[in-house]
Order: C-alpha cells, then structure tokens, then sequence
C-alpha cells in the first residue's frame, strides 16, 4: 500500500541523497517484488473470480456472512487486476500519465482498506453470533453497514490522491509519494499503522474468543476450529504485520534523522507492501472455499 512499487520510495525535500542512493540500487530491489506480485495476480485474479461465480458452500451462512465475504472478494479482484500495470512500472518505468497515477493508487488504496475492513467486520460478526448469539444487522442495517465501510474506506484512501506525483530519474519515470514536509509523510504512515494495528487487534481478539467458545460448548479440542482459526489469524498476522512494523520503523527513522536506518526501511518497504497483496491471493481459501468448515465451526445458518 503505502509506497508501492517505486511509490515505496519515501521522496522528501529533506532527503534527497536518499533518492539518489535508491537509484543506484533500483532494479535488484524490484524483482523480487514483480515475482510476488505476477504469482498473486496469475492466482488470486481466478480465486476471487471463482468465489464471485460460485458463491461456494454458502447456503447455510447467514446473509451477512455472504454479503461480507462477496464484499471481500470483490475488493481482492479490484486490488489484483491493475497488478500488471504496477509490474510494468516496477520492471521499466511509468508511462500513464499523472492522472492514471493518482487515481490507480488510489483504487488500489481503496480495495485494500475495503478487504481489510471487510476481514475486520467478518471476525466482529462472528464473534457476537456465536460468543453472544446475537444477530447484527437486518437488511437494511446490512446494506448500510456495506455503505459506511465503502465510505470510510474512501476517506482513509484519499492521501493517495493528494501525495501522489510522478518522479522523474535517470532511470526513467515513477509514481510514487512526494510529502510536502516530514509531518505530512508521519502523518499518512501513522494514520495507516494506527488502522492497521486497530484492525489486525479486532481479528485477532475475535477468532481467539470464537475458537475458545466453541471448544467449552464441545467440551473437547476441535481440531477443525483449531486449525481453521490459527490458519487465519496466523496469515493475517503474517502478511500485514511487517507492512506496519515498517511504517513505525519509518517514522522513527525519520525522528532520529538517521539515513543509513532510512534507507533499510525503504529497501524493506518493497517486500512487505507486496506481501500485503499476497492476503488477497489467500482471502479465497480462508473465507470463502472453507466457508463450509466454518459454517460447522461457527454454527452459522441462513437467517
């Protein structure tokens, strides 16, 4: 997200031996990020396609359950499509013009926030389903509920549009983010770290409190709701953890002025912002094609 491709590169006035020393070093960093990125848009493009035809096993979820995870697979496919175009860019040099630029990051912001949200919200409904056996939201509510996520996930991605600007080197063209000052560049990034560690709290505390009611009804180790619940949190853990342990390694590096510590997070920014889209390769497996298992796990039913 924050950063992507050549936009992973911080551009600020303060800094500009910064900028240079990423040019020197630029395409060794990227390959291995292009790798990543093609192998999620050849396997998530066709997950997230299948989930969006098939709707598989979601007969007995309850009508939340499935806008949800229709909701997710939607905002994964919106992530993964542009992926050659940033490929593209990341290998040889952006050609789109300033306005693609801007409004492509901007997508790509905004899909991301959504599948992120999304992921958030699904753990929550969950959660008070079968801990609290209540049922959130009548249709209505529900479609509302999808309104305001689509709203704020809007808002939280409106820092693409206003940073975003095409850079010009030796090397070619990149759309990346140039901040007008180190406050903005803190600002966006701890805005973006702030949401990140909300969100993967709220997953985290629900699928634990599932997992751990399920078990006391049972009375006995269910290694379906084990394996299922770990497998979750643990990848959604995994994948976007580093993106937010970056964004505060960045904004200390930036406090303590300290270049050679800048310069380790900027090399490290290309990994984990691909890992980021690596979730929504994964998204297909863990909410929608086990969403049988996790009917079972849950006690869902169509409501």
């Amino acid at each position: 997200m924050e950063e992507f491709n050549s936009s992973l590169v911080t551009s600020t006035p303060d800094h500009p031996s910064t900028a240079s020393w990423v040019s020197i070093h630029l395409v060794p960093i990227r390959l291995v990020p292009a790798l990543v990125l093609s192998i999620c848009f050849l396997l998530g493009v066709p997950g997230n396609i299948a989930v969006i035809i098939l709707k598989p096993n979601w007969q007995h979820l309850s009508s939340l359950s499935q806008s949800l995870m229709l909701n997710l697979a939607i905002s994964d496919l919106i992530c993964l499509l542009p992926l050659p175009l940033w490929i593209y860019s990341l290998l040889y040099s952006w050609t789109f013009g300033l306005v693609a630029c801007k409004l492509l990051a901007y997508l790509m912001y905004c899909s991301l926030y959504s599948s992120l949200l999304t992921v958030t919200v699904l753990s929550v409904q969950r959660y008070l389903q079968v801990v609290h056996l209540q049922k959130i939201f009548d249709r209505a509510g529900k479609r509302k509920l999808l309104v305001l996520l689509w709203l704020v996930t809007m808002i939280l991605s409106i820092p693409a549009l206003v940073v975003r600007q095409l850079i010009k080197d030796q090397h070619g063209t990149d759309c990346h983010c140039k901040y007008s000052s180190q406050s903005q560049q803190v600002a966006v990034m701890l805005t973006e770290t702030l949401t990140g560690f909300v969100s993967i709290s709220v997953v985290v505390f629900s699928y634990i409190g599932l997992h751990r009611k399920v078990n006391q009804a049972a009375f006995f180790n269910n290694p379906l709701t084990t394996r299922l619940v770990t497998s979750i949190i643990v990848t959604f853990f995994v994948l976007w953890m580093p993106y937010h342990i970056t964004n505060v390694l960045d904004v200390a590096a930036i406090s303590l002025q300290n270049e050679r510590f800048l310069k380790f997070c900027i090399d490290s920014r290309y990994t984990v912002s691909a890992l980021v889209f690596v979730m929504s390769c994964f998204n297909p497996l863990l909410y929608a094609f086990s969403s049988k298992n996790k009917c079972t796990v849950c006690g869902e039913r169509e409501h």
